[in-house]
């Protein structure tokens, strides 16, 4: 397929203070754009970034037909540019749009299009460990009826965003035992607009009473931990590192994949196994040493520092000896180039290395 491409000669990077931005508030000068009509995916191209025109009746505004992805490009070391997990990342999108009922994108338009459109915005990506571009791919029901059906038009959009560290200091977190955020038979392991929506009121709640998120559990029984936030759940208890397994109520991460690669490879005993609640109480009520942190890929790896749970506080060890800051630079010296890469998970950009 295709891409065109019309770049703007008014690059906003220009003013763009690196040392002082707010996540996910600015984006980068373009965007590439494509649309679905009649049964095929057509018109792609890179442009200038501006505000989409949506009809007031666009299906997608109504009927919850969203999807989205997020991937990081990171400067190598060598000056050059890479894509983490490129591929994984379309796997995933797919993935989550045959569950939404909405139409796949070609591996050649995601791929290819990210490609492109992350060497015409490679400046954005600084130096320095924890920045990055996060790119934000997501397809959107454009059809303009009311009407409780399955759209037939749709818009797939990918906007890009700098980024540095994010979730920078330890987390405080409530084990939530009352809302739910998936069910069996559900969508949580969708990246579907509405399993966020759901899930900001007890976060809400939760951030009154002084916690940063909540620990998420299941919908039947609210005795296993699931996610929490954005981010997939895990523990190191004395030098065992387990997080739940993936499916039908928890998302297949890919920087839970990651990590779970790199941990085996290090010799690490992991066990993907239920965790309940009555598991971690008596670990820390027996003195045995809890790591806990989330694992995403916007937070990377986010250390929780307290654990609310049927009114009373848990501290896992946060200390910089941490086993999970070994996991966390391991993985960030292979994306950056420091380490080999024997996961093939870079995807390095020949266009950035002759810039």
């Amino acid at each position: 397929m295709e891409i065109k491409k019309q770049l703007t000669s008014q690059r906003s990077i220009e003013q763009f203070n690196f040392d002082q931005f707010q996540f996910g508030v600015e984006a980068t000068d373009h965007m590439l754009v494509a649309k679905y009509s009649e049964g095929e995916w057509h018109s792609a191209a890179i442009q200038p970034y501006e505000k989409l025109t949506l009809s007031p009746l666009a299906m997608c505004l109504h009927y919850g037909q969203t999807v989205f992805e997020g991937l990081k490009a990171y400067r190598q070391v060598d000056d050059g540019v890479s894509i983490f997990r490129l591929d994984r990342h379309h796997e995933r999108i797919n993935q989550s749009l045959r569950r939404m009922a909405m139409p796949e994108v070609p591996k050649e338009l995601f791929e290819n299009g990210i490609k492109e459109l992350v060497e015409v915005e490679q400046d954005w990506i600084k130096e320095g460990e924890g920045n990055s571009l996060y790119i934000r791919p997501f397809v959107i029901a454009t059809e303009e009826r009311l009407g409780v059906s399955i759209s037939t038009d749709y818009l797939f959009v990918v906007v890009c965003t700098p980024m540095a560290a994010y979730y920078a200091r330890p987390l405080k977190v409530k084990v939530e035992r009352h809302y739910t955020r998936a069910t069996s038979g559900g969508v949580g392991a969708a990246k579907n607009g509405g399993n966020y929506g759901a899930a900001y009121y007890p976060a809400k709640l939760a951030q009154q009473e002084g916690f940063d998120q909540v620990i998420w559990t299941d919908s039947r029984d609210h005795e296993y931990v699931e996610e929490s936030g954005t981010m997939n759940l895990m523990f190191i208890i004395d030098g065992v590192l387990l997080t739940p397994p993936a499916g039908e109520t928890i998302l297949a991460g890919v920087t839970r994949d990651s990590l779970l690669h790199i941990a085996r490879d290090l010799g690490w005993q992991v066990e993907e196994r239920p965790i309940s609640l009555l598991e971690l109480q008596e670990a820390f009520e027996a003195g045995k040493k809890v790591e806990a942190f989330g694992g995403g890929t916007a937070a990377v790896v986010a250390p929780l520092e307290l654990i609310h749970l049927e009114g009373k506080d848990y501290r896992p060890y946060v200390a910089d000896d941490a086993q999970m800051f070994q996991l966390k630079q391991k993985l960030t010296a292979i994306r950056s180039g420091k380490e080999k890469d024997p996961y093939a998970w870079n995807l390095v950009l020949e266009k950035a290395l002759t810039r």
